[in-house]
């Protein structure tokens, strides 16, 4: 049997470099291991299927064999978008399905995102997995495998939920991605007149990397924009289950400003619903929540661990800064980019001028994600040494709940590490150059205390 490498089972899902970290046989034995958790469960069937990685189709075959091992059957529904994948798993297979994706990694990686009786797992579940190969606690079957083409009834679904008030004209940047094999015809059936950019799907990704929370690959949708007649401009990651949004002038609207726009118009039908938001988001959030009549709550960065929120407090809404929205009101809870710009375009069909609406939402000072790299498991210790140690200086308060989230009166400051790779992630906002500058004196300090030689990006 070929042992899984430890470091490929991260936070929020398993993810590696193929040919190194993953190969077919790996997978093969990770999806025994999934199909003896889903049978230790109760469950009889479970949806897979790949983003439009090369390395996708092998490794979805294996991910198949091995899952059959377990006694589970197995519905494999292709080469979708991610949300696609949970869209199946919800309708066709218990809440459990199985996704083939490098996300917005590299080429050369690829992974999988795992739910299981509408658990995504995250963390300890993860780690489990791992423990049960080791420990070589497989069920043993034969379960069947069939294919299904989910196309029609996701798409209907969403064309049947939302209506846009006029047409739009719009520009979509697939980044190469697997969103481009459907988002073109989604825009279109709502209406939209749609011009393409990078919608061919290609693995290689050979015009920009296909992840929209990075400003440089959205270059080419800000130049699209500024030399057509366009209205708005939506791109996708990847595996499509995050959004970028620019407007008309070339503004990019952040994912928590995004959340504001759609936490307005939820809670206009539903008066003091529950708003989840990482905590990487903009301090102006919680307060704009407030003043609409809803209840925020603060949590850890993860789309995995978001869900987790969500099903637990019944939230409405949720988002994060990386750019998963996931609607619970008149959707299914789970993150999708398709859908969640299918809801921007019925929002903004009702006003005259798209950019003028996105604009006028709430904005700060602040700063990109910033990262200090370091050595595998640095990350964890720096940030639990700060936990215990850090003073800083004035502060209202400091919240734990994933890193540090240090607010002033003026602003925040940010340092957590990240679940996927050995980095520690900064980020601040403040009301003025000045109040930024002095919050990141402040971090400056407390970090150098506890790690002199960190290379600081700030």
């Amino acid at each position: 049997m070929n042992k899984p490498p430890h470091e490929i089972f991260k936070a929020y899902d398993i993810r590696g470099i193929v040919g190194k970290t993953l190969n077919t046989d790996i997978i093969k034995t990770i999806g025994h291991s999934i199909g003896s958790e889903a049978k230790a469960r109760g469950l009889t069937s479970i949806a897979i299927g790949r983003d439009g990685r090369l390395s996708g189709s092998e490794l979805s075959h294996s991910l198949a064999e091995g899952i059959q091992k377990s006694g589970i059957n197995v519905l494999d529904v292709g080469m979708v978008a991610t949300p696609m994948l949970y869209f199946a798993a919800h309708e066709l297979c218990n809440y459990s399905g199985v996704m083939v994706t490098g996300s917005h990694n590299p080429p050369d990686y690829n992974g999988l995102k795992i739910v299981l009786g509408g658990e995504s797992l995250a963390a300890e579940s993860i780690q489990n997995l791992r423990v049960r190969i080791e420990n070589n606690n497989f069920i043993n079957g034969k379960g069947k495998y069939s294919k299904q083409d989910i196309t029609e009834m996701y798409l209907n679904c969403i064309t049947s939920d939302i209506k846009l008030a006029r047409p739009i004209k719009i520009i979509i940047d697939c980044g190469n991605g697997v969103a481009g094999a459907y988002a073109p015809t989604l825009f279109r059936r709502l209406g939209c007149e749609v011009t393409e950019l990078f919608c061919e799907v290609d693995g290689t990704f050979p015009n920009h990397h296909p992840d929209p929370s990075v400003p440089e690959n959205l270059y080419d949708l800000i130049l699209a924009l500024n030399t057509t007649n366009a209205e708005i401009g939506l791109a996708f990651d990847g595996d499509g289950d995050r959004l970028g949004i620019v407007t008309k002038d070339g503004n990019i609207i952040y994912p928590d400003r995004q959340l504001m726009l759609f936490a307005a118009d939820v809670l206009s039908r539903n008066p003091s619903g529950k708003i989840i938001f990482d905590v990487k988001c903009t301090r102006k959030l919680a307060p704009w929540i407030e003043s609409h009549g809803g209840k925020p709550i603060m949590w850890k960065t993860g789309h995995s661990f978001i869900k987790g929120k969500l099903k637990e407090t019944g939230a409405l809404l949720a988002g994060e800064m990386s750019g998963h929205i996931f609607f619970k009101e008149r959707w299914y809870g789970f993150d999708d980019g398709l859908y969640a710009g299918a809801r921007l375009l019925e929002l903004l069909s009702h006003k005259e001028d798209c950019s003028e609406t996105l604009n006028s939402i709430p904005d700060s000072i602040n700063t990109p994600e910033l990262q200090i790299k370091l050595e595998e498991g640095e990350n964890y210790a720096l940030i639990s040494q700060l936990q215990k140690t850090a003073k800083f200086d004035n502060p209202e308060q400091v919240i734990t709940v994933d890193g540090l989230r240090v607010e002033y009166k003026d602003g925040f400051g940010l340092i957590r590490s990240s679940n996927t790779t050995p980095v520690v992630v900064l980020r601040f906002e403040a009301d003025n150059e000045i109040s930024l500058k002095r919050i990141q004196d402040d971090f400056r300090r407390v970090i150098l205390q506890a790690k002199p030689d960190a290379n600081l990006p700030f």
